[in-house]
């Protein structure tokens, strides 16, 4: 398996046209931006995690039934400190960063204290996101970084703490109908109190204000939830949004603040710092976007890790939400570079299966309910929500399907092109195929940039053309 997770690939800065097989719909012009780690090794140091490598940026630009590849890794400061030091000198998820050994004493002191309130890396590895009419590569930590999505070059970076008080970010924002960006973050003992932060960004300055100033300046808190742990927040890699509330999931895999303040003296990762607690529950929080305060019922369900929202819609009084759920934490294992090059076949078995949940949560409970009652009525669904003595609401899911579809092709014989492949969103039957001769590397999401997009004189694209395209969990893209 080291032949896709594990070498570094090459990149392909020119654009080169691939052998299209099939026919591409006429309406489909755009370009596919991806993003994803394809450096492992700096010199002779290696990354522990598959997750930690260098962000290598691709694109496949289709146009008038012609697809064109191109790829370009992140020049983001990290990039170039390891590129210029030879070796792997900026910390990551499951890899600690140590100074040169040859430094004296006093260098490695300073070292030592400086990564216990760490700075993060700015190696956006993740997703691509939208804001404004400027495009940014992601990832989890509180740095982005503006890229240009023909060339893929790496422009400024952004600290998302200039704008609001948030040390980690989610790299799954939301869009409204305007292009605003809804994303949330997490603040660590910030005045005190560690929470979770809701916050906007507008697609244009507001009315009134300077022409050509940044939205950034004018991102707003849209809600905050106390976490339930000081020094031990949950984890969460998206959250769900409906026409009029917002869905996040306060899980029991944690971060210990105090294991990450002194991870780097303690010689492990930032990853030894996060814990699956299966003894604890899933807090369901469901946020009315027009108060912008939390829905007052308490929502939980049994312990479970999440990562991926698909879906989320309201129904006869109630929110309906799909999610992507494992058992446990054991992904994130499955993920170290050891574990997927050395028997793969053994370590994958014993990773919880993922499994599509569907959820369904009462907006308005009856007080004079019954205790032990359900308190859902939509037929759409077998999902539950139990009413308890305490008031709390015990919500119960319903198991839709098992396994993963992927659209990027990647093969493990050398001897086969990878492809863009293209499958009609209704039937998956495949419409087409892009082959490019390329070393193209595994990646971890992306986002589909339509015509309309490059140039924002024009009028937006229509309902037809939008609702055909889908991103990466098949949701469609406004």
């Amino acid at each position: 398996m080291d032949i896709i997770f594990g070498r570094n690939r090459k990149e392909q800065q020119e654009p080169v046209r691939a052998k299209v097989t099939g026919k591409i719909p006429a309406w489909l012009q755009g370009t596919l931006l991806r993003n994803g780690p394809g450096m492992h090794t700096v010199g002779e140091s290696r990354y522990n995690h598959w997750f930690d490598g260098l962000a290598l940026l691709h694109s496949f630009t289709i146009r008038d039934g012609e697809v064109y590849y191109r790829s370009k890794y992140l020049r983001s400061d990290t990039y170039n400190a390891n590129i210029e030091a030879n070796r792997i000198v900026v910390s990551e998820f499951g890899t600690m960063a140590y100074p040169d050994p040859c430094k004296n004493i006093f260098s490695k002191a300073f070292s030592y204290l400086s990564h216990t309130i760490p700075d993060f890396t700015d190696n956006c590895l993740i997703n691509i996101m939208k804001c404004g009419e400027d495009f940014y590569a992601t990832s989890e930590t509180n740095y982005i970084r503006k890229i240009n999505p023909q060339t893929l070059e790496t422009l400024e970076k952004v600290d998302y703490r200039k704008y609001v008080a948030v040390n980690l970010a989610t790299s799954h924002p939301h869009y409204d109908e305007a292009g605003n960006v809804l994303n949330m973050g997490t603040s660590i003992v910030e005045k005190g109190k560690t929470k979770y932060v809701i916050f906007k960004i507008p697609a244009t300055v507001p009315e009134g204000k300077k022409q050509g100033k940044s939205p950034w300046k004018h991102t707003e808190v849209f809600c905050s939830i106390p976490s339930r742990s000081l020094l031990s927040p949950s984890y969460y890699h998206s959250f769900g949004v409906t026409k009029n509330y917002v869905i996040f999931l306060e899980q029991p895999f944690r971060l210990d603040i105090l294991k990450m303040a002194t991870a780097y003296i303690r010689r492990m990762s930032w990853a030894s710092c996060l814990a699956f607690h299966r003894e604890e529950k899933t807090y369901i929080h469901i946020i009315d976007q027009k108060t912008r305060q939390p829905v007052q019922t308490k929502f939980y369900t049994d312990a479970m890790v999440v990562f991926h929202h698909v879906n989320a819609y309201e129904e006869d009084g109630c929110i309906v939400f799909d999610v992507i759920a494992y058992e446990d934490n054991s992904l994130y294992q499955l993920f170290y570079l050891a574990n997927l090059n050395q028997d793969f076949k053994e370590n994958s078995r014993l990773t919880s299966v993922p499994t599509l949940r569907r959820f369904a949560v009462p907006l308005h409970v009856d007080k004079n309910a019954e205790v032990g009652s359900n308190l859902i009525k939509v037929a759409s669904t077998t999902a539950t929500a139990l009413k308890e003595e305490d008031g709390q609401v015990y919500c119960q899911p319903e198991f839709l399907y098992e396994g993963v579809i992927l659209s990027a092709i990647v093969s493990t014989d050398p001897q086969k092109l990878p492809f863009l492949l293209i499958l009609d969103a209704k039937s998956f039957t495949e419409l087409a195929r892009a082959s490019v001769d390329v070393d193209m590397h595994m990646d971890l999401h992306g986002l589909f940039i339509t015509d309309m997009d490059w140039d924002t004189k024009k009028q937006a694209a229509s309902e037809e053309q939008r609702d055909r395209v889908s991103d990466c969990h098949g949701a469609p893209l406004t």
